[in-house]
């Protein structure tokens, strides 16, 4: 290899299976809404001059996916000569009355329309004429190109104060056919030296997929087949406070953040008339080290858990967060090597679309995000809030992403609106689980450790082990230091 090429980025496992499962509409694209105070007075050309020189920062931001020939290996990034942002930016005024609805309205045509394949795989889009004078820039990326994470450091690259590296080799020279063969026979070599260790990995992903007592999620109206269309909808919490009482009950905010979403589904079922005390959720865990944001790339997988759905919602949450300490706090991303090959054999088969719309291993899917704590501001205007976005398929109706960002935690709800028609009474249901989530918990006379069970409750259905009812400090340090913000 000369001094003049560059290393070919291939795919990762992650990648891959996020592209294998990219079928039909809408596409698998993420979001995130930075809400401007003020920014309505913003110039759209310093805006849109500003989102220019910060991508320049972010390498992936300037490459497009590419397929080889068959026996050349797995897609690559390659830089794009003819990038442009002109082709990602684009300037709209909210509809009246600028207030939640219209703004989601605007975000949800944003990542339901597909991004351009032969392009680098995200826009932007300006969004001024909010209520009170503020502004909006929606971020959509496909998510072949990042996870929830990666997209956190993506918006430390696009707000103030982050220094943008000199890159003088762009564009680099698009990988030839000598370089793709040399590239993918290392690869081959690499697979055939570790062959040995491939039955040790299959036992580990085994285990790690068996995180839960059943072999199906319980049946619901929750899970029918969705259409092409979505809908959005946002409830908002004191992210101190949802802290605190999830600490005091021996959990962090993903685990408030899971009681709360299942505690609102329970409400939403209740309504339609449907007993269900359990769900089984899909929970992303993250693989990626401490700088969480130094590459793209999904670096994040998912582990089905059965968690309880009935019961009050402190009880609720210390059960949630025994299970997601003993559970998923033992998960390490082995399973990803048995999904994805998985996945793509089915895409290829042509049997993945059909495997998505008749699953019955999940009820829904919550993720939760641990943004920056302090405000971050662009061209001198502070982001009062950060608003996150996901495109769930498959036969899931309703699903949560939730970010904390700053003193505020945002969830929200992703639902098919042909399937949802009652959605007020699943956002009525959240945001009384997050009330009750936002009061800290008193610690009774004597009492250090999490907050003790009520009396004749334990919050878990069918097949859910009873927890104990205090965890060791210890235990509860460590887990904080190392799960939290997955």
């Amino acid at each position: 290899m000369t001094p003049t090429m560059a290393p070919v980025e291939r795919m990762g496992t992650g990648d891959l299976m996020t592209l294998a499962a990219d079928l039909g509409t809408p596409p698998m694209q993420i979001a995130g809404i930075l809400v401007l105070e003020g920014g309505s007075a913003l110039d759209v050309t310093a805006a849109r001059a500003a989102i220019a020189e910060r991508v320049r920062g972010i390498h992936r931001f300037r490459q497009r996916l590419v397929h080889p020939p068959p026996g050349l290996g797995r897609p690559y990034w390659t830089d794009a000569p003819d990038f442009a942002v002109g082709n990602h930016f684009r300037h709209v005024a909210c509809p009246v009355p600028g207030d939640d609805d219209a703004l989601l309205a605007v975000a949800t045509e944003a990542v339901t329309q597909r991004l351009d394949r032969e392009r680098p795989l995200w826009s932007v889009t300006f969004v001024t004429g909010l209520a009170g004078g503020a502004a909006a820039l929606v971020f959509v990326v496909h998510h072949v190109l990042t996870d929830g994470i990666g997209g956190l450091g993506v918006l430390a690259r696009i707000a103030d104060g982050m220094p943008v590296p000199d890159e003088p080799g762009f564009p680099r020279p698009v990988p030839g056919f000598r370089q793709l063969l040399t590239d993918s026979a290392r690869d081959r070599l690499v697979g055939l030296r570790h062959l040995g260790a491939v039955p040790g990995r299959i036992r580990a992903a085994l285990h790690e997929l068996r995180l839960r007592d059943t072999a199906s999620a319980p049946p619901s109206s929750l899970n029918r087949r969705t259409g092409p269309r979505r809908r959005f909808a946002v409830a908002r919490a004191d992210a101190t406070a949802v802290r605190t009482t999830a600490r005091a009950h021996g959990g962090m905010v993903n685990d408030a953040v899971l009681a709360a979403a299942t505690g609102a589904l329970h409400g939403l079922l209740s309504h339609r008339g449907e007993t269900v005390s359990s769900l089984v959720v899909s929970m992303p865990v993250s693989t990626r080290g401490r700088d969480a944001g130094a590459h793209l790339g999904n670096h994040a997988f998912s582990v089905p858990i059965e968690l309880p759905a009935a019961g009050h919602t402190l009880d609720r949450l210390a059960t949630i967060a025994w299970l997601t300490h003993n559970r998923v706090g033992t998960a390490r991303g082995a399973s990803a090597a048995l999904v994805s090959p998985l996945f793509r054999v089915l895409a290829r088969l042509k049997l993945l679309q059909w495997f998505v719309d008749h699953q019955t291993v999940l009820s829904t899917s919550i993720t939760y995000l641990r943004g920056p704590a302090t405000r971050l501001s662009f061209l001198g205007t502070p982001i009062r809030e950060v608003i996150p976005l996901s495109t769930v398929k498959g036969n899931m109706t309703v699903s949560f992403v939730a970010l904390s960002y700053a003193a505020r935690l945002t969830v929200t709800a992703v639902t098919d609106p042909d399937q949802v028609t009652d959605l007020p009474v699943l956002m009525a249901a959240l945001e009384r689980e997050l009330a009750t989530l936002a009061v800290p918990a008193v610690p009774a006379a004597g009492q250090d450790g999490p907050k003790s069970p009520r009396a004749g409750t334990n919050g878990t259905g069918p097949g859910l082990p009873r927890r104990p009812t205090v965890e060791p400090e210890g235990d509860r340090a460590r887990r904080q230091g190392s799960q939290e913000g997955a």
